[in-house]
C-alpha cells in the first residue's frame, strides 16, 4: 500500500464520471474538506486488513499529535503500479473508512470516478509524507520510472534482499550475555529501550515535528530550500561555519589516525561492470543522470571513487592496514520523501569516508576494535555525549558463531548494553557492521559513526596487495565514517540541547562551534569604540567576538544575545573602561564573572583547546548582518 499523507487547510473535488468497472454510486458530485488530513492511497496487490489498519493507525497517530479531527481517504491509483483488482481495492477502503471512524471524524471519497480537484497543503516540515507499507509474505514490487525532473531512481538488489531477510533482535551485555530482546530488563537502560523498540519496529516518520528543526530556523543555521529537490537544504553564514570546522576536525583527525587523503568524482558511469555489480550490493537508493547520451549514478558514498582509485595502487603486506579518506561533498541518496526530516535524513549529504586495506579477517578485527576506539574519541570531542547514544552491531548468524568473543569484546570496550541485530543470511557485502546511534527526544534513533567490514568489494575492483611471496592477494575492506553525516552532527547536537532544555538546563552548543564566542554591547554610544578594539584584540586571538552596535535597548540586547546561545556576553561601559576589567555573562550560569580580557581569552582557548578555529562568519558588527527568513 502506498499513502501520500497530507495536512491540507483545504481540498475540494468534483466528480466527473466513473473511470473503472466498480464504482461507488454518488449522487453528490462536489466535496470539500477543510482543516483535514487527507490519504491519497493505492491498494496493491497483497494489501490486507492488517496492513490497512496499520496506516489508519498511524494517520490518527499523527492526527492527534496535530489536532486534526477530520480525515479524507481519497482513492489514488497513481502511486504505484501493482495495483490490486478495483472490487478488492474498493473493500479494503472501506475497511479502512470504518477503522479510521472509531477514532476521528472521516470521509472516504467516492471509488472509481474520474475527479476535478484543487488542494491547498499546510506548510509545516510533516505536511506532506509518502509512506509504504507492505503485508506480511508480500513481495515488494519496486518502481523504476522517471522522475519529473529527467532523472530516475534506481532500487538495489540489497535493499530488496533487506526486505526479505530474517532478523533476531537481542541485547549483548558487557558481561557478555546475549539476551533475547524481548527478555531484557530495560530498567535503568530507557534510550537502549526507545532505540531498540525503533529498530525492531521500522517506523521511520515522525508524528510531529523533531525540536531540531525549529532550532536550526531559530538561530539562523539551516533551512528547507524550496528552489530544490526535496532532503536539499540551505546553509547560512553560521551554518556553513559549524559545518565547515566539523569537516575540518574530522578530516584532520582521520588523517591523524594514518589515512591519506583523496578526493574522486560525484558521478560514475552505469554500466562499468564492477560499479554496476557493486550498486545491487548496498542497500540504498540512487540517481541516474545523463550525460552524451550515457547513463551515469550520482554516488551514494566515497566507495565507488576510492576502490577505483585503490585497484589502481600498488601495495605491500607491510604498509597494511592502508587506509584512504575522503570528505564527500555531496553524497546522494534518493530516501523516501517521507522519511526526509530536517537534518536527520537527508538526499544530498556531507559524509567522512575512510576505506582501509586489511590482509586478512584477523587483521581486519584488529583495525575494527582500533576504528570502533576511534570513532567513540571523534564523537566525544565533538561534544556528543556517550550517554546520549547507543551502539548497535549487526551481522550474521554464522560470523556470531566464528567470531563471538570478538563482539564481545567490543561491547565489553562500551561498557554498556548493546543491541544486536543478527541476520539469516548477509543479504549486502558487509558483515558485520556498528553504529552509533543518537535516540532523540522523539524516540527516533539515526546512525552516526558507523565502521562494516566488507567481505566482498577487494575481488570485485580487484584491489590486492603482495604478500611476503610476492604474490597477489584481495584484502577484506573496512568503510568507516568517524563521526556520520556532517548533518546528522548538527542534527545531534540541535537534539541534545533540546534534551537539556526539556530537563531544565540551558541549551548550548559546544564552545568551539558557537558562531559568535564573545558578545560585546556598549553601555552608550561612546563605548562603541573600546567595545570594538576590544574585539579586534580578542580576534587575533582566534575568538569569534562580534559587537551590538544596534539601536536596540541594552536589555533587548542582552535577550537576543541569550536567543543566540552567545556563550559569553560582556557589557561594556565606564566602569569597565577604567577599571580594564569585564563584567561577563557566563551561558547557563547565574552569576556574572569579573574577569581581565586576557582572563576571558585563556579561559575560552583552554575550553576550545586544539579543535579547529575560524573567523566569523559574518560582519563583526551586528548593525551591518543580514536577517535570513525562510
Amino acid at each position: 500500500m502506498k499513502v501520500l499523507q497530507l495536512d491540507v487547510e483545504n481540498m475540494s473535488y468534483e466528480l466527473i464520471e466513473p473511470e473503472a468497472s466498480v464504482y461507488d454510486e454518488s449522487e453528490e458530485k462536489n466535496f470539500k474538506v477543510e482543516d483535514a488530513v487527507v490519504m491519497l492511497i493505492s491498494i496493491e496487490k497483497g494489501d490486507d486488513e492488517e496492513v490497512a489498519t496499520e496506516a489508519i493507525k498511524e494517520t490518527t497517530g499523527f492526527m492527534q499529535k496535530q489536532k486534526r479531527k477530520l480525515l479524507l481517504i481519497y482513492p489514488f491509483a497513481h502511486l504505484s503500479r501493482n495495483l490490486e483488482s478495483p472490487r478488492e481495492a474498493s473493500e479494503l477502503l472501506e475497511f479502512m473508512r470504518r477503522t479510521a471512524s472509531e477514532s476521528c471524524d472521516v470521509i472516504k471519497a467516492p471509488f472509481g470516478w474520474n475527479k476535478k480537484w484543487s488542494i491547498k497543503i499546510k506548510g509545516h516540515p510533516l505536511a506532506e509524507q509518502l509512506k509504504s507499507y507492505v503485508g506480511a509474505g508480500e513481495e515488494p514490487v519496486h518502481s523504476h520510472g522517471a522522475h519529473k525532473t529527467g532523472a530516475k531512481e534506481e532500487i538495489s538488489d540489497a535493499i530488496k534482499q533487506e526486505e526479505k531477510v530474517k532478523s533476531t533482535w537481542y541485547i549483548l551485555t558487557p558481561e557478555g550475555e546475549l539476551v533475547p530482546r524481548a527478555d531484557f530488563r530495560s530498567e535503568g537502560y530507557e534510550n537502549l529501550k526507545k532505540f531498540a523498540d525503533y529498530e525492531i519496529t521500522k517506523v521511520r516518520t515522525y508524528q510531529q515535528a523533531p525540536p531540531h528543526i525549529k532550532l536550526m530556523q531559530k538561530l539562523q543555521l539551516v533551512d528547507y530550500e524550496p528552489g530544490s529537490d526535496q532532503g536539499n537544504m540551505r546553509f547560512y553564514p553560521n551554518g556553513r561555519l559549524m559545518k565547515s570546522l566539523l569537516e575540518k576536525y574530522v578530516t584532520e583527525k582521520t588523517i591523524g589516525y594514518g589515512a591519506i587523503e583523496v578526493e574522486t568524482p560525484i558521478m560514475y558511469d552505469y554500466g562499468h561492470p564492477a560499479l554496476k555489480e557493486y550498486l545491487n550490493r548496498f542497500p540504498s537508493r540512487h540517481y541516474i543522470v545523463k550525460s552524451d547520451d550515457k547513463e551515469f549514478f550520482l554516488r551514494f558514498s566515497a566507495d565507488f571513487g576510492q576502490f577505483l582509485l585503490m585497484s589502481d595502487a600498488t601495495v605491500s603486506y607491510k604498509q597494511l592496514p592502508f587506509r584512504f579518506y575522503e570528505i564527500t561533498r555531496y553524497s546522494f541518496r534518493r530516501e523516501l520523501s517521507g522519511e526526509l526530516t530536517g537534518l536527520k535524513r537527508l538526499r544530498a549529504f556531507t559524509m567522512p569516508d575512510m576505506h582501509t586495506m586489511c590482509a586478512d579477517i584477523d587483521q581486519a578485527k584488529d583495525e575494527f576494535k582500533n576504528q570502533f576506539d576511534f570513532c567513540r574519541a571523534v564523537l566525544d570531542s565533538i561534544g556528543i555525549q556517550q550517554g546520549s547514544y547507543e551502539a548497535a552491531i549487526r551481522l550474521t548468524e554464522e560470523f556470531w558463531r566464528e567470531n563471538g568473543d570478538f563482539i564481545k569484546y567490543l561491547v565489553k570496550t562500551f561498557g554498556k548494553p548493546v543491541l544486536i541485530e543478527m541476520w539469516n543470511f548477509r543479504y549486502a557485502y558487509f558483515d558485520p557492521k556498528f553504529e552509533f546511534n543518537i535516540v532523540d527526544s522523539m524516540g527516533k534513533a539515526t546512525a552516526l559513526s558507523t565502521v562494516q567490514m566488507d567481505h566482498e568489494n577487494g575481488k570485485r575492483y580487484n584491489m590486492t596487495y603482495i604478500d611476503a611471496n610476492s604474490n597477489r592477494q584481495f584484502p577484506i575492506i573496512l568503510h568507516d565514517s568517524p563521526s556520520g553525516a556532517i548533518e546528522r552532527v548538527i542534527y545531534a547536537l540541535l537534539e541534545q540541547a533540546a534534551e537539556e532544555e526539556k530537563k531544565g538546563k540551558t541549551p548550548s552548543l559546544p564552545l568551539w562551534l558557537s558562531p559568535t564566542q564573545v558578545r560585546l554591547i556598549p553601555l552608550a554610544d561612546r563605548h562603541l569604540e573600546k567595545c570594538v578594539e576590544t574585539a579586534k584584540s580578542m580576534s587575533e586571538r582566534g575568538l569569534r567576538v562580534d559587537v551590538d552596535d544596534t539601536d536596540a535597548s541594552l536589555g533587548k540586547k542582552v535577550r537576543n544575545a541569550e536567543q543566540n546561545w552567545v556563550p559569553y556576553v560582556c557589557v561594556i561601559g565606564d566602569r569597565e573602561i577604567e577599571s580594564n576589567r569585564l563584567s561577563v555573562r557566563i551561558r547557563g550560569k547565574q552569576r556574572q564573572s569579573e574577569m581581565s580580557r586576557e582572563e576571558l581569552e585563556q579561559e575560552i582557548l583552554v575550553s576550545v583547546g586544539e579543535m579547529p578555529k575560524a573567523p566569523l562568519s559574518l560582519s563583526m558588527m551586528l548593525s551591518k548582518r543580514p536577517i535570513f527568513r525562510g
